[in-house]
């Protein structure tokens, strides 16, 4: 079955929410690339998205999130994670923090480890997606190896019958990934530099961050 393209406005969240709650793989537009996504709760849902992209389970898959809110229901929120999230969150910015002992993820979103990512974006879509789902597992709507759509049509050409519905909001923004943090640290650490510079980094946070790792 091929995707369904629908606009991105509050009828096609609607519909793609619905494919979210039934079990199926969304599209969806945000800040940077356009992403697949599958709710949370899915049975085997992880390993769908990694089937779709046709890639070995290997990598972390981050969290995209509603708001800030939603962040300490999935992991353990220190001080540094929440200054971060508040200067930066919607935005550029991924922090991982530890998981929660008494919320149970699916080791394959983490590649066995015990941390996750999570990321409020900086575009409407997902936010409400992830309102209406709860936090959304979500990675580049691509084949692995293959290079990031940049539109709703370049997504069904690469994904084809694996995505279930295709928010189309035009053309992938596009611009540098989200700067990963790592607040399972003290100080933490700079996992991969992108949107935020590390000096806006170190300066919410009021010290320097860890030195990079050799």
């Amino acid at each position: 079955m091929t995707a369904r393209i629908v606009a991105d406005d509050a009828d096609g969240r609607a519909m793609a929410i619905e494919a979210l709650r039934a079990g199926g793989i969304v599209a969806l537009p945000t800040d940077t690339v356009y992403g697949i996504a599958v709710a949370l709760d899915t049975p085997a849902g992880i390993e769908a998205l990694f089937a779709a992209k046709d890639r070995p389970p290997d990598r972390a898959i981050m969290l995209l999130l509603a708001d800030a809110a939603q962040a300490p229901a999935i992991g353990e929120w220190p001080p540094a994670a929440a200054a971060l999230a508040g200067a930066f969150w919607p935005g550029g910015l991924t922090v991982v923090v530890p998981q929660r002992d008494d919320v149970t993820l699916p080791p394959i979103l983490t590649a066995g480890a015990r941390t996750i990512g999570l990321r409020v974006p900086d575009h409407d879509a997902p936010r409400a997606l992830a309102a209406a789902v709860g936090p959304i597992p979500t990675t580049s709507a691509n084949r692995s190896g293959a290079p990031e759509a940049a539109d709703a049509a370049s997504i069904v050409d690469q994904l084809g019958g694996a995505v279930a519905v295709v928010l189309d909001g035009g053309p992938a923004h596009g611009g540098p990934p989200s700067t990963v943090v790592d607040c399972t640290t003290d100080p933490p650490r700079i996992l991969r530099q992108g949107a935020i510079a590390r000096a806006d980094v170190e300066r919410v946070l009021g010290r320097p961050v860890a030195p990079d790792e050799p």
